[in-house]
């Protein structure tokens, strides 16, 4: 075996986020594109975290198409650049909560995941590459602005000459003078979870005969953890997990957990006999969406009931620090701190937020809209731990679903929220939306619209209390003086043309009217939003293409 030194040119066109680089898998597969990326990663770490010889690092991903050849290169340059240790799950297949539970608990140097999360598959579909630091949390801006400057720059990559590694046997094995050690994907973070949650309780629920769940993996990356935890350590009936081999193409599907894509789910739980609950992940495994036997969770008021219950969970029984949400969620985990007496920090949208406030101890459940949730066990979202929670929480309360939600609401009151997406937006359509809102702001305070008027107009900025950071140009808000408010953001998660969002919410103190539909509830707001800008004449959209 021998290192190669292969003589390339810079390629990217755009930095690197907190969610790494998402491109097509074509693009991945052009000469040389892959591996500048990564030799850009290794030649960033070598600056920003001293000499990575000898050093351990995590590998693994969603199981998408490109997988398996993606790991084989990057074990080859791995070993060329001088790590000593590559952990890798078995068949390439790792979880992003699993890897940064991994990153932890081995006190690895960090962790490359190969995932573009909820986005779809396949040869025609997305690809993405990510880095996650010593912490298991995405890779802050310092490090995703040192590998854009270095791809912008390199000239040369470096990988090993070698046939490729095994990764489907347990053990360890050798590629020149680096170990590669193959790891069962499941079994450290499901022992983490087993020391979170009450597994007795949730075992006696699932065996009871009274309780039925459906757990929807998408045929992405949960589905050997879900199989391993609710079918097997907890007892649920073989068949729980549906979905739950990792495809390459997701079975054609969209690995996006949410009320469109998420559908086979849908029609369980609002069928005939539906089970008492359901639950999907994502891609990679870092989202969660949450159902009752016809009733469906958002996230935003997921987040606040896992807060209001959190002691009923044995590795939460001491209470929290804090709760952290990002800006476009509803505020009705606000409420919940309130009353607790504790912190509640609003965060721009992006994890890497999130790791500062966890990482000091402000904070110790977080959550987004954008059906992500989890705590200061692992730096990252993370879907299955969401749904244990909620199970955990259903086993001592013995109520259903939807009973505790309404008792939710008739405590803290209820936030009607929604979000629009209208996906695949032009991106000149998109910058002229954001343009004539960005002008609109100074004239709106005041404005009136029926009965509501507006109390502030912004582009929210975001002052990191840990070190003083500031990010800026975080969102459009609208905030009118009941309290009700309208946010826009472009997104930043897709792979084609921009989707706009836009978040409707409006709080509900009176129990009596707590019952609304939430599109009933938001009707005259989402008339607001498309006047305030323009949204169908601008994007050429009649209506979104996802509604949450």
């Amino acid at each position: 075996m021998k290192v190669e030194t292969i003589k390339t040119k810079p390629f990217l066109d755009q930095k690197p986020g907190t969610s790494g680089l998402r491109k097509l898998v074509t693009v991945f597969q052009q000469p040389h594109y892959l591996e500048n990326f990564i030799q850009s990663t290794f030649d960033s770490l070598e600056t920003i975290e001293g000499p990575i010889k000898g050093q351990t690092i995590v590998l693994g991903g969603d199981g998408r198409y490109y997988n398996r050849q993606a790991i084989q290169i990057i074990l080859k340059m791995a070993a060329a650049n001088g790590i000593g240790r590559v952990k890798v799950g078995r068949g390439g297949i790792l979880s992003t909560p699993a890897t940064s539970c991994v990153i932890r608990q081995s006190q690895s140097l960090g962790g490359i995941i190969l995932s573009a999360s909820h986005n779809p598959g396949g040869p025609n579909g997305d690809f993405g590459v990510k880095y996650n630091i010593r912490n298991g949390g995405p890779a802050p801006e310092k490090v995703t602005e040192a590998i854009f400057a270095r791809s912008k720059e390199i000239d040369y990559y470096k990988i090993l000459e070698a046939s490729d590694v095994d990764i489907d046997t347990l053990g360890e094995s050798k590629l020149g003078d680096m170990v590669v050690e193959v790891i069962d994907s499941v079994n450290d973070y499901a022992s983490l979870m087993e020391a979170l949650f009450d597994f007795d309780r949730i075992h006696d629920l699932l065996t009871s005969g009274a309780f039925r769940m459906c757990m929807d993996s998408m045929h992405a990356v949960t589905g050997p953890y879900a199989q391993a935890l609710f079918e097997q350590r907890l007892g649920a009936p073989a068949g729980t997990v549906q979905n739950g081999v990792p495809l390459e193409d997701f079975g054609g599907g969209h690995p996006d957990p949410n009320l469109v894509y998420a559908h086979d789910l849908v029609d369980v739980l609002f069928g005939e006999n539906a089970p008492d609950f359901g639950a999907a992940s994502d891609g990679d495994g870092d989202r969660n969406m949450i159902l009752g036997r016809q009733f469906f969770v958002t996230p935003s008021d997921s987040l606040a009931v896992l807060a209001a219950n959190a002691t009923l969970a044995p590795g939460y029984r001491d209470g929290l620090a804090g709760i952290a949400r990002s800006m476009p969620t509803s505020q009705a985990a606000d409420r919940v701190a309130a009353q607790l007496g504790i912190p509640c920090y609003e965060t721009p949208t992006g994890w890497k937020f999130f790791g500062n406030l966890l990482d000091a101890g402000q904070a110790t459940i977080c959550g987004e809209e954008s059906f992500g949730t989890s705590s200061n066990h692992i730096r990252e979202k993370d879907g299955l731990w969401a749904v244990l929670f909620w199970l955990n929480i259903l086993a001592v309360k013995q109520q259903s679903v939807q009973q505790l939600m309404q008792e939710h609401w008739q405590t803290y009151g209820r936030n009607y929220y929604s979000r629009y997406d209208y996906e695949g937006v032009e991106s000149d359509r998109a910058a002229t939306l954001m343009s004539g809102l960005h002008a609109k702001l100074p004239t709106l305070k005041g404005k009136r619209f029926g009965p509501r008027e507006v109390d502030y107009s912004d582009d929210f900025s975001y002052t990191d209390p840990i070190d003083g950071s500031v990010s800026q140009n975080q969102g459009i808000r609208i905030g009118f003086t009941d309290g009700s408010r309208i946010v826009f953001r472009l997104s930043g998660t897709g792979t084609q043309g921009a989707t706009l969002r836009v978040y409707l919410e409006q709080y509900e103190a009176e129990a009596s009217k707590q019952h609304l539909d939430p599109q009933q509830a938001l009707a005259d707001l989402i008339a607001i939003a498309d006047e305030v800008a323009q949204i169908r004449t601008l994007t050429g959209m009649e209506t979104p293409t996802v509604i949450t």
